[in-house]
């Protein structure tokens, strides 16, 4: 199994992502959702000027906010940077979509985006939402066409699913059980490494997988699964608090501080007790040995996610799982 690291950029994710490099991390994963972090693009380029084998990839691409031109521009340049070491992440969206205002795409537009940027990859002439596509990009501008990329679906659901043994070389997952009959099955693990003797409802594991435990209440709430919503710790609360905002704003103030930190209502209504039990969040032993569940059901890569609270700390206690 691939041991990787998934950041929610922040200005010095290059810096980390040359340290996890250091650290003998597979690949880093960067997420894309512009109203929260910074351009996925610029911190990928940055990091390939401060490194020289780790992988980089972004992770997810959502065809709402990334025209498929504009990803596979984006796709080339990378390749051109660090050669041989980009992957692609591609899903439907969740912070990235809802943060316009937006719902999730539907899954034959993830499966067509999939389709065409791979095309013009290789450098095809596509049709594309009724237009004509192609990349004109003459020699030396950027890397060479044809250029064949991984790329992995992000999915968490049936359709999902589908979509990515269509058009994928994998699947990613979160949340539910780890799919079967994929060749690469990608688990994003967002938790943290607790320290020897160190309570699981601390302050410190509080604020750095706090954020993960939230993104529950979030997607819960976001995709309408209200009933499991309320059968969270406080879920009803929470709920009754985010219906009293506004509607038209009511999705700025749910992901506000997505995957970097509580917010306001977060941090009042989600236990500390609910925070250790939701994530990947243990011992080092208890680690491994999930770990070790994992790859027993599959998982061919695990990812990481790396807290912008004291990255170093994070990156240096999960690549202890490595060894």
């Amino acid at each position: 199994m691939l041991f990787s690291c998934s950041f929610a950029p922040a200005a010095d994710t290059p810096d980390h992502i040359a340290f996890a490099e250091q650290l003998g991390f597979h690949r880093a994963w960067c997420y894309d959702s512009p109203a929260v972090f910074t351009d996925v693009w610029m911190t990928l380029a940055l990091a390939a000027q401060r490194t020289s084998r780790i992988g980089l990839a972004p992770g997810v691409l959502v065809p709402h906010t990334r025209h498929v031109m504009t990803a596979a521009a984006a796709v080339a340049t990378l390749a051109r940077l660090a050669p041989g070491r980009v992957a692609v992440g591609v899903g439907s969206g969740f912070s990235a979509a809802r943060l316009l205002g937006r719902p999730p795409v539907r899954w034959a537009e993830v499966e067509s985006y999939v389709e065409t940027l791979r095309a013009l990859l290789r450098g095809e002439e596509v049709e594309h939402e009724g237009r004509r596509l192609r990349m004109l990009h003459e020699d030396g501008v950027t890397v060479a066409r044809p250029l064949e990329v991984p790329i992995v679906v992000a999915a968490e659901g049936p359709r999902g699913l589908e979509a990515a043994r269509r058009v994928g070389d994998g699947v990613s997952s979160s949340l539910m059980d780890p799919p079967a009959g994929f060749d690469w099955s990608l688990r994003v693990a967002l938790g943290t490494v607790l320290a020897e003797g160190e309570s699981p409802t601390s302050p410190r594991v509080v604020d750095v997988a706090g954020p993960a435990a939230a993104l529950a209440y979030h997607g819960m709430y976001d995709f309408g699964w209200l009933e499991a919503l309320e059968g969270l710790p406080n879920g009803r609360a929470w709920r009754e608090r985010v219906e009293a905002i506004p509607a038209s704003a009511r999705h700025l103030t749910i992901h506000e501080g997505h995957a970097h930190t509580l917010n306001a209502i977060d941090r009042e209504l989600i236990p500390a007790e609910f925070v250790a039990a939701a994530t990947f969040t243990g011992t080092a032993d208890e680690l491994r040995k999930r770990l070790d569940d994992l790859e027993s059901a599959g998982v061919t890569e695990v990812s990481f996610h790396i807290a912008n609270r004291d990255a170093p700390r994070e990156l240096e206690a999960f690549a202890a799982l490595m060894r």
